[in-house]
């Protein structure tokens, strides 16, 4: 913590000109880098498969869920939720994990945001 002592000019006759500020500071803490956690489309994961991924690892609502769906099958990628660095590769590789011993060709990734 820093303190700065300003010193201030006399502004009344008589003032004998040396009256002190202390003004503290306060550090500023840089928030932690978020991460993005996309779901990238494929040929073969059926699309009932990625709504189950989406309502368990990302607690949405079924409706939310085929959105997202539906937006990984007709533009290839969707941006399913943005975390902090270790919950982001926590959910990846639950994903990950889940898709492979359901041998599903799923692909989830993560990259900072910007």
């Amino acid at each position: 913590m820093k303190l700065f002592q300003t010193q201030m000019m006399a502004d009344k006759p008589g003032d004998d000109g040396d009256a002190s500020i202390l003004i503290e500071t306060r550090p500023r803490t840089k928030r932690p880098p978020l991460y993005k956690v996309l779901i990238l489309n494929d040929d073969y994961t059926p699309m009932e498969f990625v709504v189950h991924v989406l309502e368990q690892f990302f607690g949405m609502t079924h409706a939310q869920a085929f959105e997202i769906m539906l937006t990984v099958h007709k533009k290839g990628v969707a941006v399913v939720g943005v975390f902090s660095h270790e919950i982001a590769e926590t959910k990846v590789g639950q994903v990950m994990d889940f898709a492979r011993r359901h041998q599903h060709p799923l692909q989830c990734t993560m990259e900072k945001e910007e």
